[in-house]
This record gives C-alpha cells, structure tokens and sequence, in this order.
C-alpha cells in the first residue's frame, strides 16, 4: 500500500500508521510532500517500512522507470493520504499533479482513503467542501476529520481521524481486518 504523507502538523501520527502498518503484515510505502519532510523527516519512514521514501518526481537510479511515483501507483492495493491538507485536498480534485503524491495519487486505480486534518476555518471554507465532495464523487473515500482540540489551541472540526479507526480501516480494506473471536470460542 501507498502512505501519502501531507505537510499538515498531524504528519508525526503517520509515522505511528506506517509503523503499525508495518507490523501488521502490510507493505507499505511512503510518498512524501515537501512540506511533510520538513516536518518529520524521511528517514523515520525508511527504518519503519524497510523501503526509501519518495519525495521526488524523477529519481534515475531507482529501480524500475525512474519514476516510483507512477511506479508505486501501478503496484500499489490502496492509497491512504494521511493527514490530507486543504491543499493535498484541492489538488487532486483539481486534476493537479505538482508533486510526486499529487501525481501518484492522480495515477493510482485502486481504492483512496484520505484523513483529512487542518484548522477548521479551513475545513469549513466552502472550496474546501466543495473539493472533498468532488473527490466523494470521485469515490475518495474519507475518515474524518474529527471534532476536538486542533494544533492552533482552538477547538474545532479538523482533527485526523485517530490512528486506530485509520488501521483498522485500511486493514479492512485490505482484506487483512482482525476479527474478533466468535463468543464461546477458546
């Protein structure tokens, strides 16, 4: 699967996803935002998911096209963006490929999962809605954002979704979702 990783201040919880991800069996590979690398840096991503992180369009000495980007779009069972900003958000509606996760998830043909996370005022700017109801036509599906306290010391609608409900959401949408023991049952 495919972690997109936005510049949004909840970008130190997708370290959490990817590393329970990981643990979970699941293959995960991360594509990060300029903005998101300046936040938590690539190399915590590399050591939990074993694989080098993309943060470039082109990058000519990996394997494959020289593209993994579009690589990892072909390959990829799912694409979680987590936490998807106001900007990640009206760039894929958009039609917008600038970088290699807008790209990549413009590429990508299987299921998307986006965990919105942003100051409310943002959420709640009407182009934003219209962005998250265009990509629901789309079939992007979304978890979140949550009600509760928001970076900026306000209370609002913005929150990421918290990573429990994340992984178990993937985890189901991967045919991987742990079940409970049946009542009665050893």
């Amino acid at each position: 699967m495919i972690l997109g990783v936005t510049g949004g201040i909840a970008a130190y919880k997708a370290a959490g996803l990817a590393s329970t991800l990981t643990q979970a069996g699941v293959d995960v590979h991360v594509v990060m935002t300029e903005h998101a690398s300046a936040l938590v840096g690539p190399p915590t991503f590399q050591a939990l998911t074993g694989h080098p992180v993309v943060r470039a369009l082109f990058h000519l000495e990996a394997p494959g096209s020289g593209m993994p980007h579009i690589d990892l779009a072909a390959e990829g069972d799912l694409l979680l963006v987590a936490p998807a900003t106001a900007n990640f958000l009206g760039k894929l509606a958009s039609g917008i490929a600038d970088d290699a996760l807008s790209t990549a998830a413009l590429s990508f043909r299987g299921p998307v999962l986006v965990a919105p996370a942003m100051n409310s005022r943002l959420w709640e700017h009407p182009a934003v809605q219209r962005n998250a109801q265009a990509l629901k036509d789309f079939g992007v599906e979304f978890l979140g954002p949550e009600t509760g306290h928001l970076a900026c010391e306000e209370e609002g609608v913005g929150r990421m979704a918290e990573p429990e409900a994340i992984v178990a959401r993937v985890l189901e949408l991967l045919g991987l979702a742990r079940r409970d023991p049946s009542p009665g049952s050893p």
